[in-house]
């Protein structure tokens, strides 16, 4: 890799808005590392796919370790991989638990300690960007998501703080906190209800999401953000 040359690694990379981060950065100029538990090898040989589920202890360094031995360091990370389970409090069970502070905390975690200390190690500091979720600052009753609250709740706060932690060492952390986004996770049959939700009357759409992660990787004068992509959902109803 040459000192021009900039490196991101993004996770839940296989389709939906990861899969188009991995373009965004791409035509950006930028070499990709994409994650996701089954991802196939691009024929680009400036993306670098490898597969493995992040909540699993040790990927989140196995990832970092390929794009330091493929590309020769670490810019940009996208913690992008989330899982959402939309349950009443009391019909959640373990294994929800488990899966969602799986990939949402130890994923988020492990992956940027290990990038965290890739940055550190030369010149030029970097750049963290969380994906998280409005429902953290505006619960909506018809969609009981506690453990979206609780562990995307917890990147907000992380988000801030490593924001401070870093800031003299150049390296940037933020957070896009979104509404509901036409993506393959939602059913069609669920769009009109899930539009309703924001005051702008419409779903996201992916493209406005990575131009937001897009925004912020340009933006060198903002870290500790929490960026709302929701068409107003998190300035009220």
């Amino acid at each position: 890799m040459t000192d021009a040359q900039r490196v991101a690694i993004i996770t839940g990379a296989s389709q939906g808005i990861g899969e188009a981060l991995v373009a965004g950065y791409r035509a950006r100029g930028y070499a990709v590392v994409a994650n996701s538990r089954r991802i196939e090898q691009a024929d680009d040989p400036m993306v670098l796919a490898v597969a493995g589920d992040v909540a699993q202890p040790g990927v989140g360094q196995q990832i970092v370790d390929a794009a330091v031995q493929r590309f020769g360091g670490v810019h940009t990370v996208v913690n992008n991989a989330g899982i959402f389970v939309p349950k009443p409090f009391t019909e959640y069970t373990d294994a929800d638990y488990d899966a969602v502070t799986g990939v949402n905390l130890r994923g988020f975690f492990e992956v940027s300690r290990a990038a965290i200390a890739a940055m550190l190690t030369r010149e030029g500091g970097g750049h963290l960007v969380n994906i998280s979720t409005s429902l953290v600052d505006q619960p909506n009753s018809q969609v009981p998501s506690v453990l979206a609250s609780l562990t995307k709740g917890g990147l907000n706060a992380a988000t801030r703080a490593l924001a401070i932690e870093y800031a003299g060492r150049g390296i940037r952390v933020n957070a896009v906190a979104l509404g509901n986004i036409r993506t393959p996770m939602h059913d069609a049959t669920s769009h009109d209800f899930l539009a309703k939700m924001h005051p702008l009357g419409r779903l996201g759409e992916i493209g406005d999401v990575v131009d937001a992660v897009l925004y912020l990787e340009s933006a060198s004068f903002i870290t500790g953000e929490i960026l709302h992509v929701d068409g107003g959902q998190s300035a009220g109803q």
